[in-house]
């Protein structure tokens, strides 16, 4: 670590991924959705496209969140990204009272603000813990997907705790939604006052978004690196919000929120060892081994469906899928583009948010059964990018150095 007065920075930095593991995927909790579609009279499907409209806030502000990063500090971003967090989660609430088709739509409104949130958040925090985690950035960025897999881990015992019901009798959440929302005020407050080193920031101005991409240069190969960032996503984000109907409608698993538990023990499992494997493997070569490790499982389960293949499922994904894949992709684009990591870091999130909104949106109209073909499908193209991206690394970095 750079230096010891940011530990205290970078264990809050660590801890709004904590609280967003919850806010990512507590829409795709089979008992949250049943609880929304009751109040609001929707499927439950529907409320996938909830989750969705997260990706679409992601895209309108991954465009001037990268680049706000960039000029006026790693800071600046993450409150942003707290206040909006917590607007989303208490709006959650506030829609779950609302009822009926008034509720969904501010549901939806307020998933778009949790979106923006999500950008400003990965725009202001992943350069920061690279910065202050200077020798080891990879393992810095590996470490928010640790954050983001331990709440999810204990999400289900959350769920347990915050269980309540209204006057009218329906199933009620909002326990749970009221404190990580309040959680991500305190979280916004501490580091409005703790330090950040915001190194690259010092030396010269900083380009917007447009400008940085017009002087990089992008080879098929970098294009394809973040394209990887929509191929990965697709991986789990399908899964996280759509195998738990998937189990429950073709496996006949009445409660198998338990998937949740073991997805997130795969990632925090992977995490670990994946931190350990990059000390002897590239990191560029996980783009290519883990989105195959997800399709064979993928395959298992869509042709032998039952609930240890889902429990075994659950665990593949969340460690080969979720297990800081996405985050590699970043880390390896940004040792691509040194100059513009906050840009660069942009456009790999701008590939996640457009595959969370266009796929979640898509996966809200079809069966359980056909959402896992289509991320199988998506899987394989991701298996297709990492063989190409890892044929032509080296000249990739070749390029990267000449040019830094």
């Amino acid at each position: 670590m750079t230096n010891k007065k940011y530990l205290p920075s970078v264990i809050v930095l660590y801890l709004n991924y904590f609280l967003h593991g919850i806010g990512c995927s507590i829409l795709g909790q089979v008992a949250i959705k049943e609880a929304l579609s009751a109040s609001w009279g929707v499927e439950v499907m529907a409320i996938t496209a909830i989750s969705a409209a997260l990706g679409l806030g992601r895209l309108i502000a991954l465009p001037f969140a990268g680049p706000l990063s960039d000029k006026f500090g790693r800071r600046v971003s993450t409150v942003i990204g707290s206040f909006s967090y917590a607007v989303y989660l208490i709006g959650l609430a506030l829609a779950f009272n609302a009822g009926g088709a008034g509720g969904y739509r501010i549901a939806y409104i307020c998933a778009i603000v949790g979106g923006i949130a999500n950008s400003f958040l990965d725009t202001g925090i992943y350069p920061a813990v690279a910065e202050i985690i200077n020798k080891a950035p990879g393992v810095a960025t590996m470490g928010i997907k640790f954050a983001i897999s331990g709440s999810q881990f204990l999400l289900p015992f959350f769920l347990g705790i915050a269980v309540g019901q209204t006057a009218g009798g329906l199933v009620s959440y909002n326990a749970l939604f009221y404190a990580v929302g309040i959680c991500y005020l305190v979280l916004m407050a501490l580091i409005i006052f703790f330090p950040l080193p915001d190194a690259d920031q010092k030396a010269e101005k900083k380009e917007g978004l447009i400008e940085g991409i017009k002087k990089a240069n992008f080879s098929a190969g970098s294009i394809a690196m973040i394209l990887i960032g929509f191929t990965c996503t697709g991986t789990f984000q399908l899964w996280l919000n759509c195998a738990q109907n998937f189990a429950k409608e073709v496996v006949g698993w009445a409660q198998p929120e338990i998937m949740q538990s073991f997805y997130s023990a795969g990632t925090m499992i992977g995490l670990i060892v994946t931190a350990l494997l990059t000390r002897k493997v590239k990191d560029v070569r996980f783009v290519m081994v883990y989105p195959a490790i997800c399709l064979v499982m993928m395959l298992a389960v869509l042709m032998m469906p039952s609930q240890a293949l889902c429990k075994v499922g659950s665990f593949v994904i969340g460690w080969a899928g979720a297990g800081g894949l996405l985050q590699i992709a970043t880390s390896v684009c940004n040792m691509l583009f040194p100059k513009i990591k906050g840009t660069v870091t942009a456009l790999v999130m701008i590939a996640s948010s457009l595959c969370n909104y266009t796929i979640l949106t898509a996966a809200a109209q079809m069966t359980p059964s056909g959402v896992m073909t289509m991320n199988i499908i998506l899987t394989a193209v991701g298996v297709l990018l990492g063989l190409f991206v890892n044929k032509n690394y080296a000249k990739m970095l070749k390029a990267a150095e000449a040019d830094a």
